[in-house]
């Protein structure tokens, strides 16, 4: 049977050594990433060869410590965290050549996405309890959310995994080897799914999923998060001008913004994989949806912030992993599909329909809300690609 590998994310509690190790391996990954890219970017400029993943790694070793004594506590660190942030470097450069995204960005203190990768090297190493992991390096650390992550003893194998920092918390997300799950032979009806605004998720079943960010839960924690950073801002600006206030109350309050940011996206992300879990229960023989253009979506500054915060991606993504291991098709109609402007009943194309206009209604005589025409469009699309 053909393996897959899903990926298990959830907090830990590691302990004050723990908690330096880990600050300290992220910092050093930081610092060889940025190194990575001025190297070459140094290089460049005098006109020579530029340096793959493998040889910068021979030359950090081999001169660049030797030479510079001083910078001998990159290799008190884990070396498999070090290779990863070369090798992260590497495919960003690669994805450059290729034209597939604009040149690496140098990772900032405080603000990049940088994380502590392990690896399974030994018996010994990634084996996981109910209510503690072993990490290399670190040891044993406990778990927050006790059975979350499969067991060892129960025959799972962890591959390999990565710690993180996010509003002062620690995480750790594990891969770990599934078995592949076929296709299911459902002979329920299959659904389509049109993403909004106005609505998070129009069913062609008749369900109807509200769009979070309209709830009074989160539009008192925007509130909130308003009066912080204003707050945060003020403390800059007093900084600035020469004022008393100390920059470790600027980091406390870099704190507080940070804290309600990870809130009102747990709760989204969270909305999200309830949303996911609804539909995909119902075993639909294949799931519809829309291939939507977000980049350009965001552009419209009046629409930007609304679009952000729906987060079609990560529903997308999300989506396709849940059926995959539930055997669902799912199908992927592109982006010039009139859905919207396709009348179910006829047939008929309507051009001049206006994104103000909620109800479509049809010359033949139907009518029906928009976004709910647009999901049984999705639903009986013929050409679609398989995601």
């Amino acid at each position: 049977m053909r393996k897959l590998l899903k990926s298990f994310k959830t907090e830990i509690n590691p302990t004050s050594e723990q908690k330096v190790k880990i600050n300290k391996t992220i910092g050093t990954c930081r610092y060889i990433y940025n190194l990575y890219l001025s190297h070459n970017k140094t290089l460049y400029d005098k006109g020579e060869k530029f340096m793959s993943g493998k040889s910068f790694s021979v030359w950090i070793n081999n001169e660049y410590i030797t030479n510079n004594p001083d910078k001998g506590w990159i290799k008190e660190v884990s070396s498999k965290s070090v290779k990863k942030s070369i090798e992260d470097g590497y495919i960003a450069f690669k994805r450059f050549f290729k034209n597939q995204s604009g040149f690496p960005k140098f990772k900032k203190k405080g603000k990049s996405d940088v994380k502590m990768y392990f690896v399974k090297n030994n018996p010994t190493d990634c084996r996981c309890e109910r209510h503690r992991i072993n990490i290399p390096t670190l040891g044993w650390v406990r778990l927050k959310e006790k059975g979350y992550i499969p067991t060892s003893k129960d025959g799972w194998v962890i591959k390999s995994g990565t710690v993180s920092i996010k509003a002062g918390r620690y995480y750790v997300s594990v891969l770990i080897e599934v078995p592949d799950t076929e296709i299911a032979d459902n002979s329920n009806e299959g659904i389509g799914i049109d993403l909004g605004l106005k609505d998070f998720a129009i069913v062609s079943n008749g369900k109807t999923y509200k769009n979070i960010n309209k709830s009074a839960r989160l539009k008192k924690l925007e509130k909130q998060l308003y009066r912080e950073q204003r707050c945060l801002s003020c403390k800059y600006e007093n900084l600035k001008k020469g004022g008393v206030t100390q920059r470790a109350n600027i980091q406390k309050q870099k704190l507080k913004v940070q804290k309600l940011h990870q809130k009102m996206e747990n709760i989204r992300a969270d909305y999200i994989n309830r949303t996911i879990a609804e539909i995909v229960k119902t075993k639909p023989s294949y799931i519809t949806i829309e291939d939507l253009n977000v980049k350009g979506m965001m552009k419209n500054r009046h629409l930007s912030k609304a679009v952000a915060s729906q987060k079609f991606y990560e529903f997308r993504t999300k989506l396709k992993n849940k059926c995959d291991e539930n055997g669902i098709e799912l199908r992927v109609v592109d982006r010039m599909y009139p859905s919207s402007k396709l009348c179910h009943c006829c047939g008929a194309i309507k051009k001049d329909l206006k994104l103000s206009d909620r109800i479509y209604k049809c010359d033949c005589g139907y009518m029906a809300d928009r976004d709910y025409n647009a999901s049984l469009n999705l639903r009986d699309a013929i050409t679609y690609t398989i995601a």
